[in-house]
This record gives structure tokens, sequence and C-alpha cells, in this order.
């Protein structure tokens, strides 16, 4: 199984920092992918000032660890990194970062891609936005739904 590391924090994250260290002193790593969740500075076309992301932490770690998991059983990946962030979120600050690393490319981006998508549906997070009007609770969009769904796919494996 492949190296994993998931952090829940209030605090920023430095992406390219978290890159070096995985790769640092490997030679075996072929691929690194990033992905990077920015808190844009409008929802559903109004612009908002922040947004709260609550959480259950023990439930929020075991969901993301089984998501990675399942990730590490699909694909052949030596590195995975996972850091959430939690709490009030100014527009501009990132959000999520997923990092996969693989010898090849083809793992590591269907690898992120699965994690994010599944991310966005199964992690239990909890969505507030706060916009000049008041905070509203967000609700899960379809798009994000329907996206998690292939995964199920029977032959989504890349091939090395």
């Amino acid at each position: 199984m492949s190296a994993a590391s998931i952090s829940l924090q209030q605090e920023h994250f430095d992406a390219a920092a978290e890159v070096a260290a995985l790769t640092r002193g490997r030679t075996d790593i072929g691929a690194v992918v990033t992905f990077t969740g920015i808190c844009r500075g409008e929802e559903n076309g109004a612009p908002i000032t922040a947004l709260t992301l609550e959480h259950y932490p023990a439930m929020a770690e075991a969901e993301i660890a089984r998501q990675v998991e399942a990730a590490q059983s699909r694909w052949s990946l030596l590195c995975v990194r996972v850091i959430h962030r939690f709490g009030r979120i100014a527009p501009g600050e990132d959000i999520v970062l997923v990092v996969t690393a693989s010898s090849h490319r083809h793992d590591a981006f269907a690898a992120a891609e699965f994690l994010m998508d599944y991310l966005k549906t199964r992690a239990p997070f909890w969505k507030q936005v706060e916009k000049a009007s008041g905070k509203v609770w967000m609700e899960a969009k379809k798009s994000d739904e329907v996206a998690a769904v292939r995964w199920r796919a029977p032959g989504r494996k890349t091939a090395e």
C-alpha cells in the first residue's frame, strides 16, 4: 500500500511545500498531480464574504481515509496527500489539496479526480455561505453527485 497522509486543519497550507515533502529523495515517482480547491468570491452568481466549513472530525477523517484506500486499491499510487481546511475561509484562500504520486501519469490523474469527486459528495463537511444578506447553508450540488457516479462503473482502472 502506498504512503498516505490526511490532515483536517484550520491553518493555511503551502501546496508546493507539500509536494516537495512527498517527493524529496524519491526516484520512483514519475508523475505528481495536485488539485487545489480555492474559495471563490461568488456563489450562484452572488458575491460572498466567506465560506464556513463544519465537520465531525472523526467521521470526516474516517471517510477521507476510506476514499484514499479505495484510490490506492484501484490505481498504482506511491503517495497520497489530502489536506482539507475547515472553519471560516475567505475568498481567494485555499480549501482543499489533493496530491497523488505514481510511476505513471494516468494513475495519478485518475486517482486525484476520483478523490475530489468523492470529497465533494461523501466527506461529511457542511458548507455555509456568508453573504451581505446573511448566512445560508448550502446543499450538495447535483453535478457533484453525477461526477461521483461515474466511478462506480466497471473498468475505470487505468492501464500502466
